[in-house]
Order: structure tokens, then sequence, then C-alpha cells
């Protein structure tokens, strides 16, 4: 039965009330969804810090929101790459410095369907490296922050999860044999929500305050694809763009921004289209598949993440 809480056109901006004095940390920003969550906040007077890897485009992009809402917008970036440990570390050093207020962060920058095997700087497969353990360190430096703020997290997340082996690797995490890019991808979006859903856990355990919600963007007309797919799936995408199967980035935006700033949302829950096989439709509550929040699997997860990124939590 599909979600109503938010009527049957779902979630919108239009439930958005003023934002002014609340700052949102989005990271893989300048572009796509991430985007879009930015221009949405920003029109309701919010204060955005961008944290993405080029330089050049976050400045375009910050060009590009001040022309459309005013020199006076707030809003900025922190270079952060999250193929690079050090990077994220020495950004996440820098908000703790210059951002003393973190309302939400959420986690929306990711690489997808990457066709051939590579590795970060820190030696991991690269769609589990970037979406996953640059996430885990990024999330684990700030949570004091985000908690004296009475802040939340937010995992972007994807029905990709669905794809490939339904749990987590553990014998072999960097696909060093029988490497595919979906299972790959699959893995590591998996491996987002599991953080997540753990993070849930502990947090409660240990009487903390920080709601962290996990969602999804549809089936959404962004650049995700283009920028790190393999040619074929770049042409499959693309006569997907054409059909009423793909949303627009705005839309896609709508679940995050929606979890970053409703009240009210299920933590052990699923937010995002609630339409044509979960690609679009209104927004709201969806399916969650039982094997995301394995508990066994999701503390296995956790100490391999914890020792894989050198960084405790200490919860």
């Amino acid at each position: 039965m599909a979600d109503t809480t938010f009527g049957p056109k779902g979630w919108t901006p239009e439930r958005l009330g003023p934002q002014a004095g609340k700052t949102y940390l989005i990271t893989g920003a300048n572009a796509g969804a991430g985007f879009q969550a930015v221009r949405i906040l920003l029109s309701k007077g919010a204060r955005i810090v961008m944290l993405n890897r080029s330089a050049e485009r976050s400045s375009a992009a910050i060009a590009n929101l001040k022309q459309d809402f005013g020199a006076g917008a707030e809003v900025s970036f922190v270079r952060m790459d999250f193929s690079d440990l050090a990077s994220v570390r020495a950004a996440a050093t820098e908000l703790l410095d210059t951002v003393p207020q973190i309302d939400a962060l959420i986690c929306n920058a990711a690489i997808a369907q990457v066709p051939t095997r590579k590795l970060t700087v820190d030696g991991f497969e690269s769609q589990l490296g970037t979406n996953h353990y640059g996430h885990f360190l990024l999330c684990g430096m700030l949570f004091d922050c985000i908690e004296d703020s009475k802040g939340r997290i937010v995992v972007v997340a994807s029905l990709g999860y669905k794809m490939g082996l339904r749990t987590i690797r553990f014998d072999d995490m960097n696909w060093d044999k029988d490497y595919s890019a979906n299972p790959a991808y699959s893995q590591s979006k998996l491996a987002q929500m599991m953080f997540a859903y753990e993070l849930q856990d502990r947090v409660k355990s240990a009487g903390k305050h920080v709601d962290i919600h996990v969602c999804h963007p549809g089936s959404s007309a962004t650049s995700l694809i283009s920028t790190s797919a393999g040619l074929m799936t770049r042409i499959i995408w693309w006569l997907m763009t054409k059909t009423p199967l793909v949303q627009s980035a705005e839309q896609g935006a709508y679940p995050e921004v929606m979890c970053a700033t409703e009240t009210g949302l299920e933590q052990r829950a699923l937010y995002g289209p609630t339409g044509r096989m979960g690609f679009t439709g209104p927004v709201g509550k969806g399916p969650l598949e039982p094997y995301a929040h394995d508990k066994p699997v999701m503390v296995k997860l956790w100490e391999r993440s914890e020792q894989d990124t050198g960084f405790n939590w200490n919860l």
C-alpha cells in the first residue's frame, strides 16, 4: 500500500517552512540532485556548505546560485575528495573550525557503475571507498557537532542496493576476483544503508540525540551515470531519460530535503518515490528489504569500516 502520510502528491517543497538560521552540509552538491537540494534549501533562506571534489565546478555552481538567489545567498564550498580519506579528514577538520552548527549533513555524493575495477588512494574498490568509507569517516568526525546542533544525518542510498549479492562480500570487498560494475555498486550502496541503520542502533544505545534517515532519489535525470559508468550503460541511461521512467533532478532531490527537514519521520525506513517500481512518483516511505538491516552483517561491517578507515566512533 502506498504511503499517504503526505497526501496523494507525496512530500513536496511546499511543506518546507523558512530555513533562516539553519546550516546544511551537502556532499556532491555542484550538480544533479545535490545541486537541486541546495537550490531548494537556499530558496528558504538556509545556509549551505557544499562538499565537492572540484573547486572549479563548485565556484561555477556558487556563481550560478548567487545570480539566482542574490549576492547575499549563504552558500560556500569546502573541497573534499571522498576517494581519499586524507582529504576527508582535512576537510572535516576545516569544517569543525569554521562551521559551528550543522542542522543536517546530507550524504549525497556517489559514483556509480564504474566499468573497470579501480582502487581509491587508500586501496579500496572505488565505489565502496567513495560511497561508503568516505562518508563513514566524515559522519564520524562531524558527529559531535551534529549532536550539539540537535541535527541529523541523511544517507542518500539507491534502489541499486537490490542489484547485487544482497549482503557484504567480506572475503573480497575490493572485488579482486570477478569484478562487475553493478554488484560492486550495489554493495557500496547497501553498505551505506547498513552503516545508517547500525548508527541508529548505536546512537539509541548511547543515549545520543541525532536522527539518521535513509532515502533514495528514484530514477532521476542527473549526471551520476554519465560521469562514471561505461559507454553501454550511458547509452541505455540516455534512452531511459526519454521515457516516463525517469524524473527530473529536482524531483530526485525531494527525498533528501525531506529527510533533512521533516519532523516525525521513521528511522528504520527507506524514503523515496513511491510510484513505478520506486523510480518516480509521490515521495514517501517505500518498501525496505530486510537484508538491508541484517544485524550481524551490520555489526561486522561497522567493525570492518572502523578498521579500514582507522576511525573509531567511540559511541
